[in-house]
């Protein structure tokens, strides 16, 4: 299901032998959805703690564990490391723009349509995380993040387009720390390697201004 390049393979291991703790594997998952792309997630797993919610699958020397919600969109994935950069990257062959919820898969057209296109002439971006009980989910990216006009573009623009074109949302969430320009939801754990996989982003101004 999840291919690791022998460069990668070596590279992991590597980092696997210089370290005290008893790892049993590395967990992969889908952390959300960037402008391009989705954003993956890479920790290791320590002994104790293997996830439950997780599917588990060898890759040549190393145990994957993939987050359960995960394996459809990482179904094909390469691991690969690039030396010129120290990080690691995953080439995902799966859209984040294609959502098994319908409602969600209306949102999303609402903001590559609409939206994105306008944020994008102020360097942002807006991102559908998820959709859940008719509440849609989303974080702020690039301009958009810790902009002074953030409320407008969220309240005025964002929310506005959104519910207009999918009248079963009855509210949209706004997850963005604007305070640092990080997801809180996100956080790197102790265990995530030190090498960010790449991540996966884009008109009348008006209320989408940022």
């Amino acid at each position: 299901m999840i291919e690791i390049t022998d460069v990668a393979q070596e590279k992991l291991l590597e980092m696997l032998n210089g370290r005290e703790e008893d790892i049993v594997g590395m967990q992969i998952a889908i952390k959300g959805r960037g402008p391009t792309g989705f954003e993956h997630s890479m920790q290791f797993v320590l002994a104790g703690e293997e996830p439950e919610n997780a599917v588990v699958t060898e890759a040549g020397e190393l145990r994957l564990f993939v987050d359960k919600e995960s394996v459809d969109d990482l179904a094909g994935a390469t691991i690969n490391f690039i030396p010129a950069t120290g990080g690691f990257d995953i080439e995902n062959p799966n859209s984040p723009f294609d959502w098994d919820d319908p409602l969600a898969q209306q949102v999303q057209e609402v903001l590559t349509s609409q939206i994105n296109p306008s944020v994008a002439q102020h360097g942002g971006w807006v991102t559908l995380l998820e959709v859940k009980d008719d509440v849609a989910y989303i974080e702020l990216g690039g301009g958009c993040v810790g902009c002074g006009m953030v409320d407008v573009t969220l309240k005025q623009g964002v929310e506005v387009a959104i519910k207009e074109t999918v009248p079963t949302i009855t509210s949209v969430v706004d997850t963005t720390d604007h305070a640092s320009g990080s997801n809180p939801y996100y956080e790197q754990s102790k265990n995530e390697p030190n090498n960010q996989p790449a991540k996966g982003g884009q008109a009348p101004a008006s209320p989408f201004a940022n």
